[in-house]
């Protein structure tokens, strides 16, 4: 299938009704869900990703298009899973103990479902339980997030903690480093949304 070029612009200007009635209109022609997502929908998102890399557009639009993304993933999504489509892997994401904001860790996760990852969003002022309760069901990656620099040792407490587990701890915020990561003995670092993507890809041994 073609590129549906409506659609892809449809979610880089984050108009989220306009990206519901393309996704609609498509499903109800009998297009492939699978490959609108890959096609259109994820390819979007990556442009997207790519212009926040190159600061040609910033987070609030890097928000409305996650948004508009999510918008049509919501319609899709249950056709996906009825028709037996599996994600790429399952991964899990938090804001670590003791740091309540969430705007970055939001739009990495919305990144992610685009990019075909089952995300297990666990929130904001996450202790390592709370990551170990989700690798237990099934997450493959714990995601760790932080915007304070008081709360960014909480993260070496989280690698320490899965240091001997098959799960890969990749980190990341605005005070974080690929220094720090090293330092801490995560398997990885985002610099942002579209790298932690990339990362996860790469740890994961996944090409999509």
């Amino acid at each position: 299938m073609a590129k549906n070029e409506e659609l892809f612009e449809a979610i880089c200007k984050g108009q989220r009704k306009l990206v519901e009635e393309l996704v609609n209109k498509a499903v109800a022609a009998g297009a492939s869900v699978v490959e609108l997502l890959n096609d259109s929908m994820i390819p979007a998102m990556r442009n997207m990703g790519d212009k926040f890399s190159r600061n040609e557009v910033y987070v609030p639009e890097m928000l409305i298009a996650a948004r508009a993304m999510a918008a049509g993933l919501k319609i899709i999504e249950p056709i996906l899973v009825s028709a037996g489509h599996k994600p790429l892997a399952k991964v899990c994401i938090g804001t670590v103990k003791g740091d309540l904001h969430d705007i970055g860790k939001n739009l990495v996760a919305m990144m992610l479902k685009g990019a075909g990852y089952e995300v297990d969003d666990l929130g904001v002022d996450c202790d390592v339980a709370k990551f170990q309760a989700a690798v237990d069901r099934g997450a493959q990656a714990v995601l760790c997030s932080a915007l304070l620099t008081t709360t960014m040792p909480y993260m070496k407490t989280v690698a320490e903690a899965f240091k001997s587990s098959t799960a890969k701890v990749v980190i990341g915020g605005a005070p974080v480093t690929q220094q720090y990561a090293n330092e801490i003995g995560a398997s990885g670092y985002g610099a942002d949304a579209n790298d932690a993507v990339k990362v996860i890809d790469q740890l994961l041994g996944v090409r999509n």
